[in-house]
């Protein structure tokens, strides 16, 4: 489990493409303590390392996966967000995150509001009713919360530190990213639904 509290923005050292999906080296800086078979979130996925080495750590991603996300998009000096999974003995700091990406959505529009910027996201219309205004969303693997709902299109309005300690900052119009609804309204509905 993670909580959206990027501790990290990353590069992509290497993509290595396989047969069955890409290798990802990503270079994670000053993470102390991360191992082979520990769960790190990239821009918002849950994946595995398989390999850590002078501050690289190595991650497969099937093909799956890369479809279903902007990992796909990654190239060679790529800047991603980082977190890792959440220490039993940690602090709550975000909201409950699993790195299990319900979508990709898109950049339509950014503007400047004093120091901080407002981004309007298009959702794909399945995933919009789990998403309601004052909630929490993940975005690339950032745990925000939702301004305003028109439509399929959401907004967020992000403070200074989200733009300086996160990939967000360097989002562009047209950009595709990775979108992580509530879980707990998907669990909500499946209760509802089973009665």
């Amino acid at each position: 489990m993670f909580t959206g509290i990027v501790e990290y923005k990353g590069s992509i050292s290497e993509v290595d493409h396989q047969s069955s999906g890409s290798r990802l080296s990503v270079e994670i800086g000053p993470l102390d303590g991360v191992s082979v078979g520990d769960s790190i979130s990239i821009n918002g996925v849950c994946l595995t390392a398989v390999e850590v080495a002078g501050g690289v750590v190595g991650l497969d991603v099937v093909a799956e996966t890369l479809a279903r996300t902007n990992l796909g998009e990654l190239d060679r000096g790529s800047t991603v967000n980082v977190e890792r999974a959440m220490a039993a003995s940690g602090r709550f700091d975000g909201h409950v995150v699993q790195g299990h990406v319900d979508g990709v959505g898109k950049v339509l529009s950014l503007s400047e509001e004093g120091d901080g910027r407002r981004v309007s996201i298009e959702v794909p219309d399945r995933l919009i009713r789990y998403v309601v205004e004052k909630g929490s969303v993940t975005i690339d693997g950032v745990s925000l919360t939702v301004a305003d709902i028109s439509g399929l299109v959401i907004e967020l309005a992000l403070i200074p530190h989200t733009l300086e300690s996160t990939t967000l900052g360097l989002r562009k119009v047209g950009d595709t990213i990775n979108l992580e609804v509530d879980i707990l309204a998907k669990y909500v509905e499946r209760l509802l639904n089973t009665k």
